[in-house]
């Protein structure tokens, strides 16, 4: 099969099987060689490796997976596809394609039935409207991976990086920055899609923590308080953790003199833990570290 990366392969396919593209699915076809191989080196795929691919599109990084990896799985939504990646990966005997959504897929399952339960790497060039969701749910769920390279809106991997203070500082980069070290790979622009997206785009590799860089006694926890953090980004931090119901733990019905009504942190609460860390009553989420959140977490 010829080289998808190269543009003129790509619209021959697009034309043979006369495909549509569609906006519901978000997709944008990589027709950069230079790229393409980019993401599959920053990926750091072993001959041994099984590696998980989302969205596939017509198997155009596919290709360069499937020449580095034992085995790949390629996960795509949209039927019209399939008959397509057939064709184009029909040469790519370690190449496993499965007609699916990627939120609906048991990533344990796969990695046992792959991989033998070992962490898989996920490899992607991910529709915008969904990256987020996504990758936390690789994340959040517990999924057995070690590591995520993926080609996302320039945006939103500003966001994952961005510390204290900036506007793009938010619940996304706190959760990212708990489970994973991140590294901007690449800038994309957008004439290396077909069709070309109006945004510029970027690769960015997330390498998974052993252990996550601070220790908190109920992440689920801390990380209610960050979103409701930064539901209101004006509100200071007191007034949004009490207003967002967060529970106040230990503290009961005994704790209402602290500052608590019905089991929920009150703000007085809120204001007695920010003296304790030496941290100002009108302080808001987006001065606040993951550090700290973690401290004032546990402290409540």
């Amino acid at each position: 099969m010829p080289e998808l990366g190269k543009p003129q392969n790509t619209i021959d396919i697009i034309k043979k099987y006369d495909f549509r593209f569609r906006k519901k699915f978000g997709q944008n076809f990589l027709i950069d060689t230079n790229v393409l191989g980019k993401i599959a080196d920053s990926a750091c795929i072993d001959p041994g490796d099984c590696v998980l691919e989302i969205g596939p599109g017509i198997g155009t990084l596919t290709q360069y997976l499937a020449e580095r990896a034992r085995q790949v799985v390629a996960v795509e939504i949209d039927p019209e596809l399939i008959p397509i990646l057939s064709e184009t990966l029909a040469g790519f005997p370690n190449a496993e394609v499965i007609h699916a959504d990627i939120m609906k897929t048991d990533i344990r399952e796969l990695a046992e039935k792959y991989n033998g339960g070992k962490p898989l790497n996920v490899v992607a060039n991910l529709p915008y409207y969904i990256t987020t969701p996504i990758i936390m749910s690789l994340l959040e769920d517990g999924a057995p991976v070690k590591s995520i390279t993926v080609m996302i809106q320039k945006e939103v991997a500003e966001r994952m990086q961005a510390g204290p203070g900036g506007k793009e500082y938010g619940a996304l980069s706190l959760a990212v920055q708990y489970y994973c070290d991140t590294e901007i790979v690449a800038n994309v622009p957008p004439n290396c899609f077909i069709p070309r997206p109006n945004v510029g785009s970027c690769v960015i590799r997330l390498n998974r923590y052993a252990e996550p860089p601070v220790r908190v006694k109920d992440p689920e926890k801390m990380f209610k308080i960050i979103r409701a953090a930064f539901n209101q980004r004006r509100k200071t931090l007191a007034n949004a953790v009490s207003h967002g119901g967060i529970s106040g733990g230990n503290v009961g019905a005994e704790g209402n003199s602290a500052g608590t009504s019905g089991g929920t942190v009150g703000r007085e609460r809120v204001t007695e833990v920010l003296r304790e860390m030496g941290l100002s009553e009108t302080i808001r989420g987006e001065a606040m570290t993951l550090d700290q959140f973690a401290e004032f977490s546990d402290r409540l």
